[in-house]
Order: C-alpha cells, then structure tokens, then sequence
C-alpha cells in the first residue's frame, strides 16, 4: 500500500469512529435529555435529573460538532472531557437502594469505560491525520520553492547594485 492510500485509510477510519461516535452522542443526548430518570435508574444511580439533562445537552452538542465539523477532532476531545464527568459522577453518586442497583452501576462504568477508550482512539487518529497532512504541506512546499532563493536576481547579480542605482532608479558612477 503507497502512502498515499495509507493516509486516506488512516484518515477514513478516524472520520468514521467519530461520526459514529457523534451518533451515538446524539442518541445518548436524546436520552439523557428526554428520561433522565429512566437514565439514571439503568446506570444505578440516584442523581439530579437535571444534571441528566444537562448532561445530555452536552453529548447533543458534541454529537452534532463532530457530524458537522470540517475538523471533529476537537469535539472528539469535548467528549473525553465528558467521559470524565461522567466517570466522576458514576462514583460518586449515591447508589440506588436496589439489589440489581450496583450491578447496573458496574455495568455503567464498564460501559463508559469502553466508549471513553473509542473516544481516545479518535483522537489519536484524527491528531496523527492533522500531523500527517501538516508535514505533506510542508513537504509539498519545499519541493516548490527548494529551487528558490526569494530574490529576484542572484546574489552575483545584485551584488553592488544599490552603489550603481541612485535613489531615483539613474544609474551613479561608483566613487573611487
């Protein structure tokens, strides 16, 4: 496989990880936003319903970042830091007095656990794609203008040519 087809592949897999991930943000948003009890029951814990809702306004805003942006890749790091709230209030919470409750919240944090490592892996390949499409930039740029020196002469032939060349372009015998 030539480079070229190396980075479009690189490129497409961690575009693709992140629009499924700004999917599943979406769906995860709505739910958050629209039954936050029911959403906090299944984790097994008892928290705010509105700290579930704006929870969810969070992941609705990641979600439609990514699926919108030219670059997802800082959304992609909105939700590492969601993630970590998440996580921060998955142990913290206060358990629900059910039997199946901690359960349910071990399930949670596994879960939560897994997304945030999809989540690290989209980073990581949309950082390493920004860094590969940098340097094809700066490669593309030396090979153009390597031949360049950003004068219009050569140094030979503008050596002594302010002496020769008057302040209003006639040409002035050199003193001497």
């Amino acid at each position: 496989m030539n480079r070229a087809t190396e980075s479009h592949s690189r490129t497409a897999k961690g575009r693709s990880l992140a629009r499924g991930l700004g999917w599943f943000s979406l769906a995860l948003g709505a739910a958050e936003l629209l039954a936050p009890r029911a959403v906090a029951r299944a984790a097994g814990i008892r928290t705010s319903p509105a700290l579930t809702r704006l929870y969810g306004l969070r992941e609705i805003a990641a979600g439609i970042g990514i699926l919108v942006s030219g670059d997802p890749s800082r959304y992609v790091m909105a939700r590492l830091g969601g993630d970590a709230l998440d996580l921060m209030t998955l142990g913290t919470a206060a358990p629900l007095p059910e039997r199946a409750a901690s359960r349910r919240r071990v399930t949670a944090i596994v879960n939560v656990t897994a997304v945030t490592a999809l989540d690290a892996r989209a980073a990581v390949a949309l950082a390493a794609d920004k860094s590969h499409q940098r340097r094809e930039r700066a490669e593309s740029a030396v090979a153009l203008y390597s031949d360049r020196s950003g004068f219009p002469r050569s140094p030979e032939a503008m050596r002594g040519a302010a002496v020769r060349t008057g302040a209003n372009g006639s040409d002035v015998a050199r003193a001497g």
